[in-house]
């Protein structure tokens, strides 16, 4: 055989300089960022996908079963991973169906509140007027006021509902996203391209959507992202004090107010749930709080 038929070896030198310009061109943080979303991405297949992972049926009851250890205590079995609570039911089971409910409130909620939020946030900004004080006092008023003290009062008049639940926080989560979203419209208004554009005769609605709402959708995602956490917990302690999910939905907040008389003796009871809230509302900041970094322009060009 010909040298010419002996493949070429790229040099170590060049190898690592590939490696190097290939971790230069990944985002700054990326190894926690992998840790986010995996975790994010499990919590997302669990609420897509829990009538199809559920081991057992989460609402299946039996005293015959009840209050059974987990796998690595003495007595617990493989049948229940995570063992029954006080009805027999299977613990991991309800915590993956309870995966589905917070899913859902996130994105019902969290969509619901910023689009309302950031409409009204354009409006007042850009019209200013009569409405832009209004809209503003409204707001301060919505602030001042005790949210979550508020929002209970309000689910307990009408009754534990998920709908309730998502209806109520979408009135009160809309306020934080019309303050930013005005006050970004308001540095943006006088700025040379809308100016430009205002000139060239576009229309206020053209304005709005096509040169000043590209302009405040970052500072909006990251606020979105950074209320994850906030929706859970809301969601959760709400369905703890039995004004949130109704009997018939099963949420890691019921799953708490459930198991906190055996908290002495099946501590994983309450623990199981309370860990999986923390965890979510925990990455849900680490995120909300990465991407300001990373749409930052100053410290995204920092290396």
């Amino acid at each position: 055989m010909s040298s010419q038929d002996i493949p070429a070896t790229e040099p170590l030198g060049g190898l690592l300089a590939r490696r190097r310009s290939l971790v230069r061109r990944l985002p700054r943080g990326w190894p926690l960022l992998s840790v986010y979303l995996l975790i994010i991405g499990v919590f997302v297949v669990c609420g897509i996908f829990a009538d199809w992972i559920v081991p057992h049926d989460p609402t299946d009851q039996s005293l015959v079963n009840r209050l059974q250890d987990p796998i690595w205590q003495e007595g617990g079995t493989s049948e229940h991973l995570l063992g029954t609570d006080g009805l027999g039911r299977d613990t991991f089971s309800r915590l993956i169906k309870g995966s589905q409910t917070s899913l859902l409130v996130i994105v019902t909620i969290i969509p619901g509140s910023l689009v309302l939020g950031t409409a009204i946030g354009l409006v007042a900004g850009w019209r200013r007027g009569l409405f832009d004080p209004f809209a503003m006092r409204l707001v301060e008023v919505q602030l001042a006021f005790p949210a979550f003290l508020f929002a209970l009062l309000i689910a307990a008049m009408l009754g534990p509902s998920l709908r309730n639940v998502v209806v109520i926080l979408i009135l009160f989560l809309w306020a934080p996203y019309a303050r930013l979203v005005r006050a970004e419209v308001l540095s943006l208004r006088e700025r040379e391209f809308v100016v430009a554009a205002r000139t060239l005769g576009a229309n206020d609605l053209r304005i709005m959507t096509q040169h000043l709402l590209p302009n405040v959708v970052n500072s909006v995602v990251i606020l979105a992202t950074l209320n994850v956490s906030t929706v859970i917990i809301a969601e959760a302690s709400l369905s703890f004090l039995g004004a949130g999910a109704g009997p018939e939905t099963i949420s890691w907040g019921k799953m708490v107010a459930e198991g906190r008389d055996l908290l002495k003796i099946r501590f994983w009871l309450t623990g199981f749930p309370g860990i999986t809230i923390m965890v979510l509302a925990l990455v849900g900041n680490l995120l909300g709080d990465w991407l300001r970094d990373y749409l930052d322009p100053q410290l995204r060009n920092v290396q």
